[in-house]
């Protein structure tokens, strides 16, 4: 059974009680790169390998079941040009690099499918 994701976030490199202490800067567009994966299964095998130490981008170059397989990047997204669900994910994201990436888990469901989100920067 594949559990409800409601763009909970999960963070592999910060606490729970750090990620809370945490305050995010006011932003109007990311610059986000993700994985997308029609099943939760292939999501979780995605998950697992960037828990392993593996980077972001290759990962998504060798998961991503969409156009950004180029390493998952989407570019700059301004506010309001994603799917709800995905931006509430992605904009409670901190920021983080392709070598230690901070991501979304479990996976976000869309319409698309999953997707474990990263945000490289917020402007």
């Amino acid at each position: 059974m594949v559990p409800k994701s409601k763009g909970k976030i999960s963070n592999k490199v910060l606490t729970k009680g750090e990620k809370e202490d945490i305050k995010l800067k006011p932003a109007n567009a990311l610059k986000v790169r993700h994985i997308l994966c029609e099943k939760y299964s292939k999501a979780t095998e995605a998950v697992e390998k960037l828990k392993q130490g593996a980077k972001f981008d290759a990962v998504a170059r060798e998961y991503s079941e969409d156009k950004a397989r180029s390493g998952g990047d989407l570019g700059w997204k301004p506010r309001g040009s994603l799917t709800r669900v995905f931006e509430d994910a992605a904009y409670a994201l901190q920021p983080s690099t392709v070598d230690k990436p901070i991501y979304t888990f479990p996976p976000v469901k869309s319409s698309f499918g999953y997707h474990i989100i990263m945000v490289e920067a917020r402007r």
